[in-house]
């Protein structure tokens, strides 16, 4: 039995061409010792690497959070520039409508709607404008409107402008600046859909690049009945009305005889 317990390995160690061997004995219980060691060694190896790939995959994984926090925080930045820039562009728009006398002062409550049922009374008889013929002397628009062209007598037909043009909204009142009869309305690929009015005494009116028209081909007009609303048809760029004044088919500057809005 003690021979049993007192079992040992035994290691010879010759070396190679030199004298003498050597004799190492070790106990079997040492060598389970060192065998559950080598195992305690190994286990705590594989739990140490196995914590240091979780490690590394959390760091990489709050690299990329932070990334996605820094992309977060930049598109804020542009959500906010791009609200000012909202607000700036509404501020200006707002400029632009008040230059254009869309606040309904100024010439805007000087207009006559005839009423759909055809008969020819207006919001009261003391806005109701004279029948009969007139010379064109009114703001042809119910609104403030702005000149971006003036009228242009040039040497050939490319270069003629003859008349203005007035920047106005779409759809915006167009009226009658004078009493007549319709001579003339249809679409044109220069003129957009188009009305004229003879005023009599070779005057006539002619309105151009509307969107709507809201008189028929021989109708009787009162100066400042609504006949349409501006728009962009025809060669325009821009929502606009053009204004001509015509003596004997002959341009005359409108500004000359129709005063503008203030």
């Amino acid at each position: 039995m003690n021979m049993k317990r007192d079992r040992k390995l035994t290691i010879m160690v010759m070396p190679d061409g030199g004298p003498g061997s050597r004799t190492i004995h070790i106990a079997y219980k040492w060598l389970r010792v060192l065998a559950a060691g080598a195992s305690l060694l190994a286990f705590a190896l594989t739990v140490m690497a196995g914590s240091w790939w979780y490690l590394a995959a959390r760091a990489s994984r709050v690299a990329d959070l932070e990334f996605q926090l820094q992309a977060v925080a930049g598109d804020r930045v542009r959500v906010q520039t791009l609200a000012r820039q909202l607000e700036l562009i509404e501020a200006q728009y707002g400029n632009i409508r008040d230059l254009f006398g869309t606040s309904g002062s100024g010439a805007g409550s000087d207009v006559w709607l005839p009423p759909a049922t055809g008969s020819r009374r207006g919001r009261g008889a003391e806005t109701l404008p004279a029948s009969g013929a007139s010379l064109p002397s009114v703001w042809p628009l119910g609104e403030k409107g702005f000149v971006t062209q003036a009228l242009i007598e040039g040497t050939s037909g490319d270069d003629d402008h003859p008349g203005v043009d007035i920047a106005v909204p779409t759809d915006s009142y167009i009226r009658a600046a004078g009493g007549g009869t319709v001579v003339d309305l249809g679409e044109d690929r220069v003129y957009g859909r188009f009305i004229k009015i003879d005023h009599g005494g070779g005057y006539s009116t002619m309105y151009a690049h509307a969107s709507l028209h809201l008189v028929a081909l021989g109708q009787e007009v009162r100066e400042r009945e609504v006949i349409g609303l501006s728009g962009s048809t025809g060669r325009s760029t821009a929502p606009h009305l053009h204004f001509e004044i015509l003596l004997n088919d002959e341009a005359v500057d409108p500004l000359t005889m129709v005063e503008q809005p203030s």
